[in-house]
């Protein structure tokens, strides 16, 4: 049973705001986030694009499409100013989400970039086409810090950081907060950190707990108040193509990523009215998925 209120806003913004979800290292929850707070935030009819940048296409996947049968993808919108990315995008099973799906293609896109002009600034300008349709953009960046994750940096007006409460931790979260400072200073100055958002917690381990209260101690104010825990039904979903919002409208998965989306609308003042986690139900129904 849920216990939290969540918010819906009354207004639409003029621009999205753009949020890349990265971090170098694999397997700290990068797509899992980007998939479910899409979601979470397309449920409370925030008009919601995910954007898929791994190679891996496990966003595309995890949504219901099979990445083999993609006919165009944001490779072809990066190495092709000629395909517009409305054509590629699709729309998923939630009214207010959309995704513009990746593929195995992308693998070379970075060689093919090495010699455009302004290769750094490539996804931005695809991403310019569309900003006016949606009032979220979700990049789902690959495990690297290669040209197409500092290629989605650099069209994001923020980063949030998926750190898993596991022993390694903090383990190359130097490098990218390095990286970002290099892109904030050279090519993207208005770029901020959304935050770090702490992953796969189980409350009954004592290491769980020691990274929370590290990371919490060291960042303060950058670490979200909202903690993802580890949960069987997170891991289950993708493998059914849907958002966990969908899989388990009841599970602590849900539950977590709702309060996420809230916690970034509040922070970033989108709060207009209230409504219960009943009424959020009510809208599930009327969706017509289980």
């Amino acid at each position: 049973m849920w216990n939290f209120i969540v918010f819906l806003h009354e207004s639409i913004l003029v621009m999205a705001k753009i949020i890349a979800i990265a971090n170098q290292k694999g397997g700290v929850g990068k797509t899992t986030t980007a998939i479910n707070l899409a979601a979470s935030l397309a449920v409370l009819e925030h008009k919601t694009l995910l954007v898929d940048t791994d190679p891996q296409a496990n966003a595309t996947s995890g949504l219901g499409f099979d990445p083999q049968k993609i006919e165009n993808s944001i490779y072809e919108c990066i190495v092709d100013d000629n395909i517009h990315p409305t054509t590629t995008i699709l729309k998923t099973q939630l009214p207010y989400l959309e995704l513009l799906p990746s593929h195995i293609d992308l693998v070379g896109a970075e060689v093919e970039m090495v010699n455009m002009p302004s290769r750094e600034r490539v996804m931005k300008k695809v991403l310019e086409k569309i900003v006016k349709d949606y009032e979220f953009i979700i990049i789902d960046c690959s495990p690297s810090l290669g040209l197409i994750t500092i290629n989605a940096l650099t069209s994001a007006d923020s980063v949030i950081i998926p750190v898993q409460c596991e022993f390694f931790a903090m383990e190359g979260l130097g490098k990218l907060l390095s990286t970002i400072k290099i892109v904030q200073q050279r090519l993207n100055p208005k770029l901020e950190i959304e935050g770090i958002l702490l992953t796969m917690y189980d409350s009954r381990l004592r290491l769980s707990n020691q990274v929370v209260e590290e990371m919490q101690q060291h960042f303060q104010q950058l670490v979200f108040d909202t903690i993802i825990q580890r949960n069987t039904k997170l891991s289950e979903a993708p493998s059914f193509g849907l958002p966990i919002i969908l899989f388990d409208a009841s599970s602590k998965g849900t539950e977590n990523y709702m309060r996420l989306a809230c916690e970034l609308l509040k922070k970033n003042n989108m709060l207009r009215s209230e409504e219960t986690s009943t009424d959020i139900r009510e809208r599930l129904s009327k969706i017509n998925l289980s």
